[in-house]
């Protein structure tokens, strides 16, 4: 099954002509032989260009696909043009499947016998269509409000399923075969994303993260979560307010209706770092068919988030440490960077703590007081790659949706605001992040927090307390008798070791006397006093 399915990968690809995509310098002529002679499938796809096959080559794979294909569209700065807009097609045009299906589904889900029941104007053509669902809009008649109804493909899962364990053998064989594979933790890497694609699928989990990050930015001028109906929403099917917003890749119309961009570019910086940092419940899935901006008061920007399948948590320890991190690098202390890294385990125990510093100051030093369209971004991922390397940095499966997420967020600010400096922008909120954290205000707000629990337990103190020094009076006792306990346990392991000793040399005695057709007597007796011996062995083990 995964050798054909490898097959289609590869039978796609050349299909495609996306060989031709891998610089003439990384194909030599004994490639171009093996393509001609081997792999003699055609390019069916000449007259096309080399965004547009790519896109089509990723929509015909599947959901796995078209995920990377939308994370690579917010690359503007790595791909051509023609890419890149080829690519922004697979956020929310990927070719819908048959609509009456969808009407069926829906229909199956919400238990009703026609969609006419519970909705009117039901739109049978999608209004958006993307890689494991498509929406359709439609009026609720119990509230008269306008809503989108979104609905996964049919069989989406056992596509997926295939496609990713697919991934997981061949990150097992980069682990095992690629040297130093296994710093860069393949496999635990394509468990954590099979994990997130599959949380996807459940679009009542979906539903329960849109609440809940709607609830967390409740009142913001910086995002707005449309409303879900929870008494619509099933495992396939999700009902949700109909949102009316500017696609936020769409620069022309923000700039026609005066948009703001350069708030709206430190707004999505603003965004990004208080679900990460205040709410550890951030949007892993933000790329620019999931984002919009509200047309009401373009000089006040508010952006609109859709689609909340994939999200991300961190824990206070990886939390603590990324905020640290990011400060240390924004005051460029990049010896503290080190000593977070090596703290953290992130990189090994004896690392040269100097060669680190100096590594991660050539990286980063070239990139601060610039904007971002000044930035190489290809060259400095290349550079963190072989810092990486060289000091054994291992991947931080845990950390791949924020940084996946970081790499969105980067991308639409180079399209919104390409002057924003990201550094200072996100310097005052780390800022004051940490003063909560570790300041007089963040030792109050601990204290207020357990202050119930403390004195649900003050009863009981001194109780505890007279058993706590029980306990240390008797300590003294309880560790002779264990150290005892160990000095009697290892003269029955040596007791044991002498009779298995002594079992086989008799074994091997008996065993002779009868091979030589000896004194039968003798025999009889080694035999019994080796079966004593291992009696006495098993019963010291025992």
């Amino acid at each position: 099954m995964k050798l054909r399915r490898f097959y289609k990968i590869g039978a796609v690809l050349l299909s495609h002509g996306l060989d031709e995509l891998i610089p003439k310098r990384f194909r030599p002529w004994y490639f171009r032989w093996a393509r001609k002679c081997v792999f003699w499938l055609p390019n069916k796809h000449a007259p096309d260009t080399h965004g547009r096959r790519l896109r089509l080559a990723l929509e015909s794979l599947g959901p796995v696909f078209i995920k990377f294909g939308q994370m690579l569209s917010t690359r503007r700065d790595l791909f051509s043009h023609n890419i890149a807009n080829e690519l922004s097609i697979l956020q929310d045009k990927v070719p819908p499947f048959e609509s009456l299906d969808a009407k069926v589904l829906i229909e199956r889900a919400l238990e009703i016998n026609d969609i006419s029941e519970l909705f009117e104007d039901f739109e049978l053509i999608p209004l958006a269509s993307a890689s494991v669902a498509q929406v359709h809009s439609a009026t609720l008649k119990p509230t008269g409000k306008k809503v989108v109804i979104k609905v996964l493909r049919p069989n989406i899962r056992q596509t997926i399923e295939a496609d990713v364990d697919l991934l997981l053998s061949i990150a097992g064989l980069v682990q095992r075969w690629i040297p130093k594979g296994k710093r860069l933790r393949p496999v635990e890497v394509v468990q954590e994303y099979k994990r997130t694609i599959l949380d996807e699928l459940d679009l009542l989990r979906e539903a329960a993260n849109g609440i809940q990050i709607k609830r967390n930015f409740e009142g913001s001028e910086a995002l707005y979560v449309p409303e879900f109906y929870s008494d619509y929403c099933r495992k396939n099917v999700i009902v949700m307010e109909r949102i009316y917003g500017i696609p936020v890749s769409d620069i022309d119309a923000l700039i026609a209706q005066g948009t703001n961009l350069k708030l709206l570019a430190e707004r999505g910086v603003e965004v990004f770092f208080t679900q990460v940092f205040r709410d550890s419940f951030f949007h892993a899935d933000m790329h620019p068919g999931n984002i919009f901006v509200s047309k009401e008061s373009p000089e006040n920007p508010q952006y609109i988030g859709i689609d909340y399948g994939i999200v991300g948590t961190l824990n206070k320890q990886d939390k603590r440490y990324l905020a640290e991190n990011f400060i240390a690098f924004f005051n460029r202390d990049y010896r503290k960077v080190a000593e977070l890294h090596v703290d953290s385990g992130w990189v090994p125990a004896n690392t040269n703590i100097d060669d680190f510093e100096m590594g991660i100051r050539t990286v980063c030093e070239p990139i601060f007081q610039k904007p971002l369209e000044e930035i190489s971004f290809a060259n400095v991922l290349l550079q963190l790659f072989n810092t990486a390397r060289r000091f054994d940095m291992e991947v931080q499966p845990q950390l791949v949706l924020l940084q996946k997420t970081l790499l969105y967020v980067e991308g639409l600010g180079r399209q919104l605001y390409p002057q924003l400096d990201l550094w200072e922008t996100a310097k005052p909120f780390l800022e004051a992040w940490m003063k909560e954290q570790i300041g007089p205000k963040a030792m109050f707000n601990s204290i207020k927090e357990n202050l119930p629990f403390w004195s649900e337990k003050l009863p009981e103190m001194p109780d505890l307390l007279f058993d706590s020094l029980r306990q240390i009076r008797a300590l003294p006792n309880q560790l002779s008798r264990q150290h005892q306990e160990e000095i009697n346990q290892q003269q029955r392991l040596q007791r044991s070791r002498v009779a298995g000793h002594l079992a086989v040399v008799l074994s091997i005695a008996s065993l002779s006397v009868y091979i030589l057709e000896r004194e039968f007597l003798y025999g009889a007796v080694l035999t019994i006093g080796a079966l004593v011996a291992w009696v006495i062995s098993f019963r010291q083990l025992r």
